[in-house]
């Protein structure tokens, strides 16, 4: 079996409205997609990003069997 990992973020407070998801195999891959979607879709910059956002992102992320 393979553990994939999956963001939405919908799931995160104030992107209700955000339709985007991903799923990846590692963390850090999922993490690097995450942050790709939010400079992009969001205008965002993840080097901005203090180590509490970061932290609470993290808490969004899902782990499953495939």
């Amino acid at each position: 079996m393979t553990t994939t990992h999956s963001y939405a973020c919908k799931d995160c407070e104030g992107m209700e409205a955000c339709p985007a998801s991903f799923v990846a195999e590692t963390k850090e891959e999922l993490w690097k997609l995450m942050e790709l979607h939010a400079s992009i879709a969001h205008g965002e910059d993840p080097s901005d990003w203090t180590d509490e956002v970061r932290k609470y992102v993290g808490t969004l992320f899902k782990t499953a069997e495939a």
